[in-house]
């Protein structure tokens, strides 16, 4: 082979180098994505169930036989938690027991002045647990106009229908709470209620009930623009086969959910107006970035999403970018750690060791920065936004992180899983507003049931319903 044939052979063999390469690059980039999960991305916790073992690739670990498993049920240290017993108007019958002879030797016994051993035991009745009413309007000739008048039933009797408020909000607590589908709820009220209803029936109490609470969901509403903090966030919503979204806004003291086909930046102008002058917390979602920029709004990037971007580079296989991933999660690190034991530094004190860590945070992701494309993402968003993770440093009231909003969401995700969404905008204003009454019950400590039953009062008899705003004094 000639000079020139060996020159060729070697130029293809660089080509070919330089294609396995690119090849392999691509393959490492692929592999990464795969290995992303809840902890290193923004991947719902329901998709780990596909997602390899965890530490698969890890040495497996040295020491005698397995470690030890925790016991289940309360574990050393927790605070035992005892039932209150039932009051004594809560008592229906009381039977005593009585002991003649000693269960030991057989001989008499006293009566002593000890407080008696109590066993108080709770059982269904027999009877049916629902009332019949039956409204009877008498008809009246009148000899003058030579008509028949019947007498009129109370306005909020016809309003109410055939079902009374308690019942009403029975079916919407099973609708919205349990997340029953009709045909559940219809089997539950003959078997265990003993009264058969149609599922027309019930579609028209869950619309009267929805009704009920438009005031107090709007009125919520009406207040979100007005609060200092607020935690939002967004998940996947189907109606009829079409992609919406639910959107979830967490104040202070209620939370609000709603659902819209758009999952951009003009619904948070919608719904909290273009003036918003609170702290927003959320993730790093181009929407909440727009509304950051177009409207001047004050934000809280979410660290907790933050930290499983870093998580993520870590994986890489590149070494330049792992190890700078590795560098910033211990500089978080560092900032939770203060976060955790600094509470008893002096306010002032502690806003000053959290702005320190918070500026090497920054400086340390902004220097010496790997060439590749996901470190660079990294660096660019710290240069644009890096100030707005640390947000809540200088904000009372601000958490680093957006995982209340995440959390509120999780039952709404419960819900769309077993009910496969909406079917209309009906449904759509029904499931916004049995969301937020039970979020912001659960949050004030207040019983969604009795929310609801009041509620339907209300709207039956045509006053002003019940407030999910708190009461100021009691808040």
């Amino acid at each position: 082979m000639s000079i020139k044939d060996e020159s060729l052979s070697r130029s293809e063999l660089l080509v070919v180098v330089e294609q396995l390469r690119i090849q392999i690059a691509e393959l490492e980039r692929d592999i990464a994505a795969l290995r992303k999960n809840s902890s290193n991305s923004s991947k719902p916790p329901s998709s780990d169930i596909v997602k390899p073992p965890q530490n698969a690739d890890k040495p497996k670990r040295k020491g005698r036989g397995k470690p030890k498993k925790r016991k289940r049920g309360g574990q050393p240290g927790h605070t035992m938690y005892d039932r209150p017993p039932f009051e004594a108007e809560q008592i229906s019958a009381t039977e005593v027991h009585v002991l003649h002879n000693c269960p030991g030797c057989g001989s008499a016994v006293e009566l002593t002045d000890n407080a008696p051993h109590i066993l108080q035991k709770v059982e269904l009745t027999q009877q049916v647990p629902w009332t019949v009413t039956e409204h009877q309007a008498y008809a009246y000739d009148c000899p003058q106009c030579q008509c028949v008048h019947y007498a009129s039933i109370p306005a909020e009797v016809e309003r109410g229908g055939m079902l009374g408020p308690k019942l009403m909000a029975l079916i919407a607590y099973l609708k919205g709470m349990q997340h029953a589908s009709y045909s559940t709820i219809r089997k539950y009220f003959r078997d265990v209620l003993k009264l058969p209803i149609s599922r027309g029936r019930l579609a028209k109490a869950i619309d009267q009930v929805s009704q009920s609470l438009k005031d107090a969901y709007d009125e919520l509403g009406d207040e979100l623009g007005q609060q200092a903090t607020l935690r939002v966030d967004e998940t996947g919503h189907k109606n009829n086969g079409q992609r919406y979204w639910t959107w979830c806004f967490r104040a202070q003291l209620f939370t609000l959910f709603h659902i819209d086909p758009s999952r951009g930046s003009q619904v948070l102008m919608d719904v909290l107006g273009e003036e918003f002058e609170g702290v927003l917390s959320c993730d790093y979602f181009s929407a909440y970035r727009k509304y950051m920029r177009e409207c001047d709004v004050l934000v809280q990037f979410c660290l907790a999403h933050l930290i499983r971007d870093l998580k993520y580079l870590t994986t890489l296989s590149d070494p330049k970018t792992a190890a700078y991933g590795r560098r910033l999660l211990g500089k978080v690190r560092d900032l939770f750690e203060v976060i955790h034991h600094g509470q008893s530094l002096a306010p002032t004190t502690l806003a000053g060791r959290l702005g320190e860590i918070s500026d090497r945070i920054i400086r340390s992701a902004t220097t010496r920065v790997p060439d590749s494309s996901d470190a660079q993402a990294i660096a660019k968003r710290f240069e644009k936004h890096g100030k707005a993770y640390f947000q809540f440093i200088t904000t009372p009231g601000l958490e680093p992180t957006n995982n209340l909003a995440e959390q509120a969401l999780r039952f709404v995700v419960i819900d769309r899983r077993i009910t496969q969404g909406t079917r209309s905008e009906k449904g759509q204003r029904w499931s916004e507003r049995i969301w937020t009454v039970l979020a912001t019950c659960a949050q004030q400590g207040r019983s969604a049931m009795q929310f609801l039953i009041d509620a339907v009062n209300a709207w039956v008899q045509g006053h002003p319903p019940p407030s999910l705003l708190p009461d100021p004094i009691s808040a």
